[in-house]
């Protein structure tokens, strides 16, 4: 039986995290951000990473942190909370993944103190046991062919690109990147295309991808709950002071049950993605299962989470002047990064032989 509750060493670390998101990632400064060209907030980033946590799951001879994936699950909360918009998911989880899983010692370090980002060269919606590598095709140490839909390419400085059943490194300066418009701004998307360019062999085989793609997925789950949990506190918070007929919004019976079914929701989504990390954490045996769990309840609650702020805001849950639109726009993209819950759930189906319906 694993245990669930947050360490007191992961407490001080969401306070330090959240004592600076609070600081340096205001809603109204990751609005502002979504209007410029800049496609992270770099202050930020380097803020992050001089706390150490873009490295924390990576052993301390190769500059990490020697932590575990639980306190990057941590951060990864916070983030979700403050939908803050910095490549931790790119680098600091996929990218860093992959690499850890390879075993690599040259690129990590880099990595892990923030100096890099090495981004996963993946579209984000590629699920745990996808395919990978698309059109991309290795040839004499170079590498040609698309990707599309790769978060957080564009602050790369590495990317890791699937091809010919293989993983390579390359310089993103070699890679042309087409950014994308999304629904989220504070994740962005970009397109790659590679023309003959200079690549170094990570490692040999896919396991590296698909171990990476599964850790991902247990991080973005935590991600989720951040972010719905964020909502439900604004949004009880709004009910309080809101008054309408001379009495707070939040008096009212039907609001009240919403409330509540969305915090039994959320404390549901904190189980399953606590489990979750806890076993990428341990390379549990259950891990696959974790995972699917996790995003096969949490991407669904996390909508739902950031719809209801949207709503029980009123009408100004509607207006561009408001973070709700933020929230929902973080949760619907998430909702289809790394596999969708349908996805996730056939997934689950076939990990504990449910034979077809």
């Amino acid at each position: 039986m694993k245990d669930l509750l947050y360490s007191e060493i992961e407490d001080d670390l969401r306070a330090g995290v959240r004592e600076l998101l609070d600081d340096k990632a205001q809603w109204t400064g990751v609005l502002a951000g979504v209007e410029k060209d800049d496609p992270y907030d770099t202050a930020l980033w380097q803020a992050l990473a001089q706390m150490g946590v873009t490295g924390l799951p990576v052993p301390e001879d190769l500059g990490g942190a020697g932590a575990t994936w639980r306190e990057t699950a941590v951060v990864m909360e916070e983030l979700g909370r403050a939908v803050a918009p910095v490549p931790f998911l790119g680098s600091a989880v996929l990218g860093a993944a992959a690499l850890l899983a390879a075993g690599d010692r040259d690129l990590l370090p880099q990595v892990a103190s923030g100096e890099r980002i090495a981004v996963l060269a993946v579209p984000l919606g590629t699920a745990p046991g996808a395919p990978v590598g698309g059109t991309v095709r290795a040839d004499d140490g170079t590498l040609t062919g698309e990707v599309a839909g790769v978060a957080d390419g564009q602050a790369a400085d590495v990317l890791l690109v699937p091809a010919s059943g293989a993983l390579y490194a390359v310089d993103a300066a070699d890679a042309a990147r087409t950014p994308v418009i999304s629904l989220d701004m504070t994740r962005r998307l970009c397109d790659l295309s590679f023309a003959a360019a200079p690549a170094r062999l990570v490692a040999e085989g896919d396991g590296t991808v698909r171990a990476a793609l599964s850790t991902g997925a247990a991080m973005l789950a935590s991600e989720q709950l951040g972010l719905a949990g964020r909502c439900l506190d604004t949004t009880v918070e709004y009910l309080k002071t809101r008054y309408q007929f001379g009495r707070p919004v939040g008096s009212y019976q039907g609001l009240k049950h919403r409330l509540a079914d969305l915090w039994t929701a959320v404390a549901e989504v904190r189980a399953v993605a606590r489990y979750a990390a806890s076993c990428v954490a341990d390379d549990d045996a259950d891990a696959p299962v974790a995972v699917a769990v996790a995003q096969a309840h949490c991407s669904p609650i996390a909508v739902k989470a950031a719809e209801e702020c949207v709503q029980m805001h009123g009408g100004i849950g509607f207006t561009w002047e408001h973070p709700a639109h933020l929230y929902l726009k973080r949760a619907k993209s998430a909702a289809i990064a790394l596999g969708t819950a349908d996805h996730h759930r056939a997934a689950l189906a076939d990990l504990v032989d449910l034979p077809p319906a």
